[in-house]
C-alpha cells in the first residue's frame, strides 16, 4: 500500500500542512505520520490467561523557530484535525515553547539534505520513496534491499492465537531441563508499524517497522529458599520469529547457572579490578557512557564530556559506537524518526571522542551532519537524541578467560540489574544479578548482592583490556530517556582495573 494512501493525505496536503506550519514565521516543520498495531499474550502456571491488542494512529507536527519548539499532535488524519494541530505547533513556537535550539540557528551551520523533486506519495509498497539513499547487502539477501529489517513473514498473516502452543512449549521445555522449577511466566508481544515523514525540504521518508519479542521469569525453589531469572529475546524481524531455535535458546538460558545461584554468597567489598562479561554487560557501557554522548546533554553543558570533544578519553584501540544498521536488531533504525537515513556513528575512535549522537537540532547546532538519533516513542513526542544499538567493538587482548587470568583478586560480573546514572557528574551504581570472585587468575565463589560503584570517564580510563568476542544481546533492551524507546547493547568481555565493589 502506498503510504499516502494508508494515512489518507495527497502530496498537495502534505505541503499545505508544512506551509501551515510555518504561517507564523517558523524556521522549519515536519511531519510524523505513525500507525502501529501491538499484540501481546501471556502465559501464567501453564495457561495463556490474557492477551493484547491496541493501535497507535495519528501525526505528530513540530515546528523550530529560533531556538523555540512547538509540538502538536492529532489522533486521526483527517485534514482539518492536522490543519488544526500545524496551526498549533506554529503557533506554540512563534510564542512560548519549550527552549530549543532550531535546525538553522543565527550563526550555526545548518546541515542541508538535498532536496528531493518530483511527487513525493509516487512510491510504491514499503520501501523509501527516496532512491539516492546507500544500501547494505544483508546476510539473509545476498542483494542489496531498503531495509535492516528481515520480514519473511508478515505479522499481519499470523493467527495470534497460533502462538499459544510455542509459548506452552517454552514453559514445558524449562521444567523438564530443572525439577526446582516453581513458576513460569513468559510474555511474547509484537508489533508493527508503518511510518511516513515529511518536512519542509520536501523530503518524504517511509519505514516498515517490525518488531518481536519473548521475555520469561522463572522462579526456582529449592529447600526454603527461592531464586528467579529471566530471559528475552527480541529482533526486528516478521513471524518467523518464532521457532525452534529461539525457542531452545531461551530454554537454555533461564536454566543455565541456577546451581550457582544458589551457591552464591556476598563477598567483602573494597575497591579491585573488575571483568565485565560479553554481552549483556554492555548496559553498563550504554548508560553510564552513552546517554553522556548524546548531543542534547552536551549542548546544554549537562554531561561530563560537553567539553571532551576531540579528546583522548580511554587507551588508544577501543572504539565505541552506535549503530542503526546492525541487521534485525531491536535498535536498528532504516531511518531515524526525524527521516534521516540510518547509519553508524564511532563515538570514540581509537580512544578519542569524535563524535556525539545527533538529532536534526543539535547537528545544526554544532554545525556537523545529523547521525541518525533524533528517535522518539511515538507520534504524541517529540523527537531528541536517543542510542540505537551501543557497543564496543571487539579488542586485541585475547580471551575472556585471558583477561581472568591476568587478575589477582577481583570480580568477574556477567549481568547486571538495575542501575543508577548521574549524566552530569558520570557517577553510577549498577546490581549485580551474578558474577564470580577471582582468585589468583580463577573463578571461584559465585557472589550476589553486590553493586559496582563508579564513574564513566574514569572508568572508561581505566580500561586495561579489551578481549575480541564481541557480542550485542538480543534481550528486550528499553530506554527511558524521557520516552521509551527499543535499543541494542552489546560489549567484549572487557577489564576495567579499578572499580569499587559494594559487598560485606
Amino acid at each position: 500500500m502506498n503510504q499516502c494512501d494508508r494515512f489518507g493525505v495527497s502530496e498537495e496536503q502534505l505541503r499545505a500542512l508544512v506551509a501551515e506550519g510555518l504561517r507564523a514565521g517558523g524556521d522549519w516543520c515536519d511531519l510524523y505520520f505513525e500507525d502501529t498495531s501491538y499484540h501481546d499474550l501471556l502465559l501464567r502456571d501453564g495457561v495463556v490467561g490474557s492477551g493484547g491488542y491496541h493501535v497507535d494512529y495519528g501525526c505528530g507536527i513540530r515546528v523550530l523557530k529560533g531556538e523555540k519548539t512547538g509540538y502538536a499532535y492529532a489522533e486521526t488524519t483527517d485534514f482539518p484535525s492536522l490543519r488544526n494541530a500545524a496551526i498549533a505547533a506554529g503557533s506554540i513556537a512563534a510564542t512560548a515553547g519549550e527552549a530549543e535550539t532550531a535546525v538553522g540557528s543565527e550563526n550555526r551551520s545548518r546541515p542541508r539534505l538535498r532536496k528531493r523533486e518530483g511527487p513525493v506519495c509516487a512510491s510504491k509498497g514499503r520501501g523509501p520513496a527516496q532512491q539516492d539513499v546507500f544500501r547494505p547487502k544483508l546476510p539473509w539477501s545476498g542483494a542489496a534491499v531498503d531495509t535492516y529489517y528481515q520480514e519473511l513473514k508478515a505479522w499481519e498473516d499470523a493467527e495470534t492465537a497460533g502462538f499459544i502452543p510455542f509459548l506452552k512449549r517454552i514453559e514445558a521445555g524449562i521444567r523438564a531441563r530443572d525439577s526446582r522449577v516453581l513458576k513460569v511466566v513468559a510474555i511474547l508481544s509484537y508489533s508493527v508499524s508503518d511510518i511516513l515523514m515529511f518536512n519542509s525540504l520536501g523530503e518524504l521518508t517511509t519505514d516498515h517497522r517490525p518488531l518481536g519479542s519473548i521475555s520469561v521469569q522463572v522462579i526456582f525453589q529449592q529447600g526454603k529458599r527461592t531464586e528467579n531469572n529471566t530471559v528475552s529475546r527480541s529482533l526486528r524481524m516478521g513471524a518467523e520469529f518464532i521457532s525452534d531455535a529461539v525457542l531452545e535458546d531461551l530454554v537454555a538460558r533461564a536454566v543455565e547457572g541456577m546451581d550457582a545461584r544458589f551457591e552464591a554468597r556476598r563477598p567483602k567489598g573494597g575497591q579491585m579490578p573488575v571483568v565485565m562479561g560479553a554481552g549483556a554487560s554492555g548496559i553498563l557501557l550504554h548508560e553510564a557512557m552513552g546517554h553522556a554522548f548524546e548531543a542534547d546533554f552536551n549542548r546544554k553543558g549537562q554531561s561530563i564530556f560537553s567539553d571532551r570533544m576531540g579528546q583522548r578519553i580511554c587507551r588508544p584501540g577501543i572504539n565505541i559506537l552506535d549503530d542503526a544498521t546492525v541487521p534485525a536488531s531491536r535498535g536498528a533504525c532504516n531511518y531515524d524518526d526525524e527521516g534521516v537515513p540510518g547509519q553508524k556513528t564511532y563515538m570514540v575512535t581509537d580512544g578519542v571522542l569524535t563524535s556525539y549522537l545527533h538529532d536534526r537540532i543539535s547537528a545544526g547546532f554544532y554545525g556537523v551532519a545529523p547521525t541518525g538519533n533524533g528517535r522518539r516513542e511515538s507520534f504524541r513526542y517529540n523527537p531528541i537524541p536517543r542510542m540505537r544499538a551501543t557497543y564496543m567493538e571487539s579488542g586485541p587482548d585475547g580471551t575472556k578467560e585471558d583477561l581472568i587470568a591476568s587478575v589477582k583478586r577481583g570480580i568477574y560480573v556477567d549481568q547486571f540489574a538495575n542501575g543508577q546514572v548521574k549524566i552530569g557528574e558520570g557517577d553510577f551504581t549498577f546490581f549485580v544479578k551474578s558474577g564470580f570472585l577471582i582468585e589468583g587468575g580463577r573463578l571461584t565463589m559465585p557472589v550476589k548482592d553486590i553493586n559496582i560503584i563508579g564513574n564513566g570517564p574514569q572508568a572508561l580510563a581505566d580500561i586495561q583490556a579489551v578481549a575480541g568476542d564481541l557480542r550485542i544481546d538480543e534481550g528486550t533492551w528499553t530506554c527511558g530517556k524521557e520516552q521509551s524507546v527499543a535499543v541494542s547493547c552489546g560489549i567484549p568481555s572487557v577489564l576495567i582495573g579499578n572499580l569499587t565493589v559494594g559487598g560485606e
